[in-house]
């Protein structure tokens, strides 16, 4: 199954470090970060799930959850949290699920169907697919995937970024232009006239008639 920006994120019952999960539950009304991991001690996986630990204030601000995924068996994710925790210096508060029958990783389409059923004797490079990010909405629905490889490790400030420019854009009718951050100046959408946008977004400018921008609304 090929999973696309606006369609609703599998549900599914998982084992995880902090115990049993329900998905969708899980998520509640918050928004939520999935990022995966083709194995336990792995260097970049290792790094990655530290920057997260670092970060997960700056989620929980944002009202988002975050949870991580290795095709490996909880037992082994908390003897790794002790690695990750030296590597990165924080702990891992977040919980991280176990799919040792691939199951996860297949029902979000990061590994094929006939992959196999079991974790065991699989190198990291047959799940080098097992590296995506899922941003999640409270409706559920897949707002963002990125799937990156295996020798290069992912920016987490760039998934902060975007998670305000959805969130943002959730609520106003804007878009966010290349390279944006938080307060920067913002797109106005098309379907606002000009003399909604001069109510809505006083002293917008026209760059092209396709193309208007206006600070950005709180």
């Amino acid at each position: 199954m090929s999973l696309r920006i606006n369609d609703v994120a599998p549900d599914f019952t998982a084992e995880t470090t902090q115990g049993t999960i329900n998905f969708h539950q899980w998520i509640g009304e918050n928004w939520a970060v999935l990022f995966s991991h083709p194995k336990d001690f792995t260097p970049v996986c290792t790094t990655e799930l530290g920057a997260v630990a670092a970060l997960e204030k700056d989620f929980a601000r944002r009202g988002a959850k975050v949870i991580g995924l290795s095709v490996d068996p909880v037992s082994s994710h908390s003897k790794w949290a002790s690695d990750i925790k030296d590597v990165g210096g924080h702990d891992v508060n977040y919980p991280i699920i176990g799919d040792p029958e691939l199951k996860i990783a297949k029902l979000y389409d990061m590994l094929a169907a006939d992959a196999g059923d079991s974790c065991e004797g699989r190198t990291p490079a047959l799940n080098a697919p097992v590296r995506t990010v899922f941003v999640i909405g409270p409706d559920k629905k897949i707002k963002l995937t990125l799937s990156y490889p295996m020798t290069t490790g992912r920016n987490f400030d760039e998934i902060i970024r975007v998670l305000d420019s959805i969130q943002l854009t959730a609520k106003h009718p804007v878009s966010t232009p290349a390279n944006w951050k938080q307060g920067e100046d913002v797109i106005i959408a098309g379907s606002v006239s000009n003399e909604q946008a001069e109510k809505q977004f006083p002293g917008f400018k026209t760059v092209k008639p396709y193309l208007r921008t206006a600070a950005q609304p709180q």
